[in-house]
């Protein structure tokens, strides 16, 4: 296979390592992911600044294409200009930190896969759940790679991608797979607020994530079960039953 792989927490991130080394098993991996943390920048473009591309090296090698830009924009670049051929899929990840419930609309590393999904292309995002820089995510990088392989196969409808999430747990401690669907957790926004060296006030995000008594079935759930969740996303904002109501009313109004 020909593998596309981004993220959102930089092109030097240890998920992102981690993930390609087993992806790399499975055939031809191109890396063209930002060249800093993007965290939280959601399906955000650059339109306003030139996106620059640099060839980046680890340990002596080369491991990818770093762009200045945020996850979207790499896909689609790496899409347009750097890519000869169409890939096979689009992995996005390892992210550091569970993207569950809400937190897709935020996510950069969802939206690096929602892009791939819009081009056509089967696509995934993956998180594990640490926020822990260095912590090893080989074990999430082996059953990301087993789904991977599968990507291809699975006949994935054009609105979409697949968000899978895994515990920060040993390989063998790890006790299923469940597909679900998105919990109902939210965040409880709060800032703190601050005084820089000279006085002046600025605001740290500082909200908590709250979750809710979950039924079986969703992600969050899964993950406290010890357990990997898979979502299948669907990208279709229409309330296709509220919109026939919206007509009968509307078609009142004599203005519209």
């Amino acid at each position: 296979m020909n593998i596309l792989v981004t993220n959102d927490d930089g092109i030097n991130s240890k998920g992102i390592f981690d993930l390609v080394t087993e992806l790399k098993k499975l055939g031809h991996v191109t890396v063209v992911a930002p060249d800093g943390q993007r965290s939280a920048c959601g399906h955000a473009l650059t339109i306003e600044n030139a996106l620059r591309v640099k060839k980046f090296y680890k340990n002596d090698e080369f491991f990818g294409y770093a762009v200045n830009g945020m996850p979207s924009d790499c896909v689609k670049l790496a899409l347009s200009e750097i890519l000869d051929t169409k890939p096979d899929i689009v992995v996005s990840g390892i992210n550091h930190g569970q993207n569950t419930s809400q937190n897709i609309f935020y996510s950069g590393t969802a939206a690096a896969a929602s892009e791939g999904m819009l081009a056509g292309i089967p696509s995934m995002a993956v998180s594990v759940v640490s926020f822990d820089t260095q912590y090893d995510c080989r074990p999430a990088a082996i059953y990301a790679a087993e789904l991977a392989a599968k990507l291809p196969g699975l006949g994935l409808p054009k609105d979409t991608f697949l968000n899978m999430n895994i515990p920060s747990l040993p390989y063998n401690e790890i006790k299923g797979t469940e597909i679900t669907q998105l919990s109902n957790a939210t965040w409880k926004d709060a800032y703190e607020k601050r005084r820089d060296p000279f006085g002046r006030e600025y605001y740290w995000f500082s909200g908590e994530y709250i979750s809710a008594d979950e039924e079986s079935g969703s992600d969050d759930w899964a993950l406290n079960q010890g357990k990997i969740s898979v979502s299948p996303i669907r990208i279709n904002f229409t309330n296709s039953e509220f919109a026939d109501k919206l007509k009968s009313t509307l078609l009142e109004l004599s203005t519209l």
